[in-house]
């Protein structure tokens, strides 16, 4: 079978059974959650969200593990075909590894929110503390095994600057940086689950153009089942999440969605590239950086009416489902955007 052929064959299953273990899982894990009355406390802020109180959430567990399984089957079913065990899967294996130590810091996080029922788990210095080392020994053993790269693209202009060893810190902040963006964009029901399909498409499209010019390069094929079964995760998820949500995602889901990003971005060495195609989740971050800001400069005075950005939508009499759709919309630009920077 023509390889190209058979990597498409790849990303159709993995994308149909992330989906299908998504939705497996989330009909098991909601009753669950609604007996242990896991309910979402909501921040008294939102006065639109009120009556979003006790809807489930740490949502996060029915796709954690589904995408879990399938990397893990996609692992197995590449040491069938290599006949021995691949160095090669080592690097997947180490983002798989940081999403899932990022879903537990979320994990712990909607328990501690749950037990204390009150919008506040771990404080922002502890998750801020824990997400650093994580992306740090994460960095460390990428460079070990010898996928870390300190070379940055820059998209458009083709132009590789090595930074030597100032790229881990660069690397650091930004990795933190977006984990934490994602955690901000999950304010409203599908928000963050469509955003995050938006970027997995990229991921898929990334990995087909570069395959298409040698399907050799490993590392290029990883990117694009990974996006492929982050997508059928999340179009799975959605399926308790659109608007009016059944189950909210929680810290486990919204920290894992970001740090499989950006441990795909690492994989690639394509930060910058990633970063742009996500983009959508930084102008969620900075929206609510500069609102903090500047509050506190002024003396009280916003530059919204709310912050996150989402929020300001919604006091300007904008629905949900608008929201959400147009947020999308805006994230499919900036995939596009990013997908014309590698060409």
């Amino acid at each position: 079978m023509n390889p190209y052929v058979s990597y498409g064959l790849v990303l159709a299953v993995g994308l149909a059974l992330a989906f299908g273990l998504t939705v497996l899982f989330g009909h098991f894990a909601l009753p669950v959650l609604r007996s242990k009355k896991a309910g979402q406390p909501i921040n008294e802020y939102v006065k639109e969200h009120q009556y979003k109180a006790g809807t489930p959430t740490m949502g996060g567990i029915s796709f954690v593990p589904a995408f879990l399984v399938v990397m893990a089957g996609f692992m197995v079913y590449y040491v069938l075909q290599e006949g021995w065990w691949s160095r090669n899967l080592i690097p997947l294996a180490l983002v798989c590894l940081y999403a899932f130590f990022n879903a537990a810091i979320g994990f712990v996080d909607d328990y501690f929110k749950l037990m204390r029922r009150q919008n506040e788990g771990l404080t922002e210095k502890q998750k801020f503390l824990l997400q650093v080392v994580l992306a740090a020994a994460f960095l460390a053993m990428m460079k070990i095994v010898g996928t870390m790269t300190t070379v940055l693209h820059i998209p458009f202009f083709h132009v590789y600057w090595d930074l030597g060893w100032f790229a881990y810190p660069i690397y650091l902040v930004v990795m933190v940086g977006f984990v934490n963006a994602t955690n901000i964009t999950d304010g409203l029901d599908g928000l963050a689950s469509s955003v995050c399909a938006t970027v997995a498409v990229f991921m898929v499209v990334y990995s087909l153009t570069m395959t298409t010019r040698s399907i050799s390069q490993v590392i290029d094929v990883y990117p694009g089942f990974i996006g492929a079964v982050l997508l059928g995760c999340v179009l799975g998820f959605l399926v308790y999440n659109h608007h009016p949500a059944k189950m909210f995602m929680g810290d486990t889901g919204s920290l894992f969605l970001g740090a499989v990003i950006m441990g795909s971005a690492v994989l690639a060495g394509e930060l910058i590239l990633f970063v742009l195609a996500g983009f959508m989740f930084v102008i969620e971050m900075l929206s609510s950086l500069l609102q903090r800001v500047y509050y506190k400069l002024s003396h009280g005075k916003r530059i919204f009416k709310m912050a996150p950005l989402h929020h300001h939508f919604e006091k300007c009499g904008w629905k949900e489902v608008k929201i959400v759709g147009v947020f999308s919309l805006v994230s499919a630009l900036f995939c596009l955007l990013a997908w014309l920077g590698m060409l």
